[in-house]
């Protein structure tokens, strides 16, 4: 990443100073959850028992955990959709017999890597106990467990998280933080009704109808290719902080000279750990190595330091 480097065989990004925030398209039809707020749709008749179910979203997110929508019965029935670690996570219960064998509790995996924040599209059919849950055209057909073929709810089913209950599930699962469009529940298009005000979203939180874009933007390198920041002189504070998701186990991950020929720091992978490297001038080389779990498992991690001659410079290094 040195400013050194020969640029006429190499893909080079050039990110100017001032990089501002952007918005979806005014009237998009998205909702924009802060990770506190919670949509309930509440059933007119305070129950809703269902042989058919269709629901259809889309969501968006950087986040790897979150709930994405939830319903519960006072009978043990319930569903839930969710993000855990990144992967979409679809959890449904027709009943089960508590004194008996009838086990009815059904998990769909699918997915992974879903933290992107791309658009990701998920419909799920049920007609009694056969199940399909479709993520991004990819589908999963299983038949659920036990021997019951409605779905139980009472109250409400909501989206973006779980109303805070006292139960343990609901304290122990994160809100959903992102965006969502095109929420439909067996016909009823939610994310119509709360733009209309139909909805009582939760007190806690904010929701909007504008999906926030993030400050980070994704990049994607190849091995001839990086990415050239322009540095601010006259400062002697060095700080950085990225996130940062590989395979490889070797590679180098920032490289930046110091001002006035102090010296330089340089980040690599090296067989799947991160090193840093200080270098300045009248000093020996300094090695620190921040990490011995190995990284080349295509997740994110994070990691932080802070340490240097603050008569020279600081540093404060953060890999999430």
């Amino acid at each position: 990443m040195s400013a050194g480097d020969d640029k006429r065989d190499r893909n080079v990004w050039q990110v100017p100073r001032d990089h501002q925030q952007g918005l979806s398209p005014a009237g998009a039809d998205v909702i924009n959850f802060d990770g506190h707020v919670v949509l309930p749709y509440r059933f007119r008749n305070k129950k809703m028992k269902t042989l058919k179910d269709v629901i259809t979203l889309k969501f968006k997110t950087t986040e790897s955990e979150g709930v994405l929508l939830h319903g519960e019965g006072q009978q043990g029935d319930y569903i839930t959709l969710e993000l855990r670690k990144a992967r979409l996570v679809f959890s449904l219960n027709l009943g089960s017999n508590q004194l008996g064998p009838i086990y009815g509790h059904t998990t769909v995996l699918a997915g992974s890597l879903l933290d992107d924040h791309h658009w990701h599209s998920v419909v799920i059919e049920r007609q009694g106990r056969s199940l399909d849950l479709t993520l991004d055209r990819s589908a999963e057909h299983v038949r659920t467990n036990g021997e019951f073929d409605y779905l139980d709810l009472d109250y409400e089913i909501t989206f973006g998280g779980i109303p805070f209950s006292g139960k343990p599930t609901s304290s122990s699962r994160k809100n959903f933080k992102g965006c969502m469009e095109g929420i439909n529940y067996n016909g009823v298009n939610i994310t119509d009704l709360a733009r209309r005000k139909k909805l009582e979203p939760s007190n806690v939180g904010n929701l909007s109808f504008s999906c926030v874009e993030p400050y980070t933007v994704p990049v994607f390198f190849n091995a001839t290719s990086y990415l050239e920041v322009p540095g601010r002189p006259h400062q002697d504070l060095f700080a950085v902080s990225f996130q940062f998701r590989t395979w490889n186990p070797n590679g180098l991950l920032l490289f930046s000279h110091f001002a006035d020929h102090l010296g330089n720091v340089e980040i690599d992978l090296t067989e799947s750990r991160v090193a840093v490297r200080i270098n300045v001038t009248q000093t020996k080389m300094s090695q620190i190595d921040i990490s011995s779990v190995a990284l080349g498992t295509g997740v994110r991690y994070r990691r932080c330091l802070e340490e240097g001659d603050t008569s020279l410079l600081q540093t404060g290094l953060c890999f999430v």
